[in-house]
């Protein structure tokens, strides 16, 4: 009998997390791991092993085909694109403190789609195989040019018979025009919110009568389109994070009970904010310690929010083919299923690439909406995004669980090969993982009820978690 190869994690209570390559895992103990790494398994151990899909006999066998499917199944896959980003304007109304994409002034000139680029765009999307689109409206704010984005949504609708449009916008300046092209079946919105309202009027408004404007029209938005049709996401600080109670209450009051919590990203304007060097650690407690409040507050109250980045990594971690975010993806194709053009017509592979390309850092475009997609470019950047044989991940328990992020890697090292261990987007998922982990193997009811919820099962309990003595 082969056993798979077993990676391993130290836990604080001292047990130790195993996984395999296909994502499968329990708990064991030192003295498992010593019989393992000395092949001295007793037959107590590979019946365990046996049991739970960490063993076969010979190739081919339905032990072996059962692995290898799972495994397959870890893998994103190459997709048809049908999901883009789009920037008709950088122009924007605000001067948020952390903007990360570099936005223009209101009034300045050439920063809006030509009738070329739009020409081009509405002949991009023309050629894309469908039935299903997805199209995001990015900045700069996109509501500064309403008519640019009828033109998109009309053309789209008569092209695909199943689309849907997604406006990220700051909710600032509100008129009728505005109004009448949100409120529609298959338009949806996205807005920041940053917590409570002295929050928002430091990082984003800079005055209080903006403020006040803002929540109005939040307000009006989720009375006008409903609470399912109005996204919103907080930008942390997290040197001054927001009052974890008057966060989530605020979001609770416009129907939001998913809050992704995000860092300021390193990208654009808010480069300019250094961040020391324990900043990864700051931020790794500050989310662990919201996902404590999380879950004492959803007890108390019997109402369940969650933390969507969370909630993404837990289910992730627990089945295979929970690819919905592209950082834990694995390969982390490129130009695959979504794309970004630009407000002067190029092509990026991601939003963030955009972001770096437009300070000067690097180039990062990879064509043109009048040309099409450079693919030699996407394959320099391909040949990165994968995390099977890197020389830190391979080592890692939580390699199957975890995707990459090149663009990342450029903007804070300059290059697409740091050590692993050292970068922020390791250290940041290593806590996210470890947080799970913790998190599922609690025995109170708090814990496992909000985990039931946030891992979308009936019912969360020890039997969920294999381990070996």
């Amino acid at each position: 009998m082969t056993v798979w190869p077993l990676k391993f994690r130290n836990r604080p209570d001292g047990t130790l997390l195993f996984t395999d390559d296909a994502g499968g895992f329990f708990l064991g103990n030192a003295e498992f791991l010593e019989r393992y790494a000395s092949d001295v398994l007793s037959s107590a151990d590979l019946k365990f092993l046996h049991g739970n899909g960490h063993t076969f006999e010979r190739e081919s066998d339905p032990d072996w085909t059962s692995f290898a499917y799972r495994w397959a199944r870890r893998q994103s896959k190459q997709q048809d694109l049908s999901y883009l980003i789009l920037v008709p304007t950088l122009r924007c109304n605000l001067t948020c403190s952390y903007c990360q994409v570099s936005r223009a002034p209101e009034a300045a000139r050439g920063f809006d789609w030509s009738d070329e680029t739009l020409a081009a765009v509405m002949d991009f999307i023309g050629r894309l195989k469908g039935p299903d689109i997805k199209i995001e409206f990015q900045g700069g704010e996109p509501l500064l040019r309403v008519d640019l984005l009828e033109h998109i949504r009309a053309f789209t609708r008569s092209r695909f018979p199943r689309s849907q449009f997604v406006v990220c916008t700051n909710l600032q300046r509100m008129g009728e025009v505005e109004w009448t092209f949100l409120d529609q079946p298959d338009t949806f919105v996205s807005t920041s919110l940053d917590g409570d309202g002295e929050t928002h009027t430091r990082q984003r408004t800079g005055d209080s009568v903006a403020t006040d404007a803002f929540f109005g029209n939040l307000a009006e938005a989720v009375r006008r389109l409903g609470p399912g049709k109005v996204s919103a996401l907080p930008t942390i600080d997290v040197e001054r994070p927001p009052d974890f109670e008057d966060l989530v209450a605020n979001f609770e009051r416009y129907g939001v009970q998913s809050i992704y919590l995000r860092p300021i990203n390193h990208q654009g304007f808010a480069r300019r904010r250094k961040s020391g060097p324990d900043a990864a650690a700051k931020w790794n407690v500050l989310h662990s310690d919201f996902i404590d409040f999380l879950i004492d507050r959803n007890h108390r109250t019997g109402r369940y929010a969650e933390e969507y980045y969370f909630s993404q990594c837990l289910r992730r971690f627990l089945r295979s083919g929970t690819d919905d975010h592209v950082d834990l993806r694995n390969p982390n194709f490129f130009a695959s299923d979504y794309i970004v053009v630009d407000h002067d017509g190029l092509l990026y592979p991601t939003d963030e690439a955009r972001m770096l390309s437009r300070i000067g850092r690097i180039d990062l475009s990879i064509g043109t909406v009048a040309r099409g997609i450079e693919q030699q470019k996407v394959q320099v950047l391909n040949g990165a995004s994968i995390n099977n044989f890197d020389a830190d991940c391979i080592h890692c328990a939580y390699q199957p669980f975890c995707g990459t992020d090149v663009v990342d890697d450029l903007s804070r090292y300059g290059h697409v090969d740091p050590i692993r261990s050292e970068t922020w987007f390791c250290k940041r998922h290593t806590s996210l993982f470890d947080k799970v982990v913790e998190v599922i193997t609690r025995r109170d009811d708090a814990a496992r009820q909000s985990i039931a919820r946030w891992a979308r099962v009936p019912s969360w309990g020890d039997h969920m978690i294999p381990v070996h003595a």
